[in-house]
């Protein structure tokens, strides 16, 4: 990890280590608007500042274990708290990073997994994050490309939604609704084409007809 000053950021891995509980959890809390929305979207990521996240410690039965708490931030040497959002510098993924330099995200993975680029300032739910600063510093170290108009969207606050999770819902298809069925009739071997009527009209209305031959 870099050493650099960076904020208190985490994921949902890292709320649910502090509070004891799932993952899965977490996600939970999130959906039904116990966790405020997230301070940062990384790479389709949430994120959320520790004052954020600091304020369910003792809301109902959630508390925040100090122990790990203190773990948490031992594993950020130089990670300072921040009050609000406004004040966080611009920190970004994989997928942001790729676009600041021109790549897609699959270059930035390989170039990460060959030390090929920055160490990543933060690992928060098993993905790397960097300042924006630290991305540029890099790049222009290694002579890479810059994509201005990126960085500029990028500190103007401007990058994609979080990504959808689970299935896309779909709209219920909606059938018409079927007459009842004709009542039974009993035709004879005088009656052939009133029954083929009678068979192909039943079979156009989508029902099944079974035959019982009588004596």
């Amino acid at each position: 990890m870099a050493e650099v000053r960076v904020p208190f950021l985490l994921g949902h891995t890292e709320i649910a280590f502090l509070f004891h509980i799932e993952r899965q959890t977490s996600q939970r809390w999130r959906t039904e608007g116990t966790l405020d929305e997230p301070d940062l979207i990384a790479s389709g990521n949430p994120y959320w500042l520790l004052s954020t996240v600091m304020r369910l410690d003792g809301e109902g039965d959630r508390a925040v274990d100090r122990e790990r708490l203190a773990t948490y931030k031992a594993c950020i040497p130089l990670g300072y708290d921040l009050p609000n959002k406004e004040q966080l510098p611009v920190v970004v993924g994989i997928q942001e990073a790729a676009r600041v330099l021109g790549q897609d995200a699959q270059a930035i993975s390989r170039w990460r997994n060959r030390q090929r680029i920055a160490e990543a300032d933060l690992l928060l739910s098993g993905s790397p994050l960097w300042l924006l600063e630290t991305i540029l510093d890099d790049g222009r170290q290694r002579q890479r490309t810059i994509v201005a108009a990126e960085v500029a969207a990028l500190r103007a606050g401007q990058r994609p939604a979080q990504k959808p999770r689970g299935r896309r819902l779909t709209a219920p298809v909606t059938r018409p609704p079927r007459q009842p069925p004709p009542a039974p009739q009993t035709f004879t071997s005088a009656d052939h084409d009133a029954a083929a009527e009678f068979l192909a009209s039943v079979l156009a209305q989508g029902y099944s007809v079974t035959i019982k031959p009588q004596p």
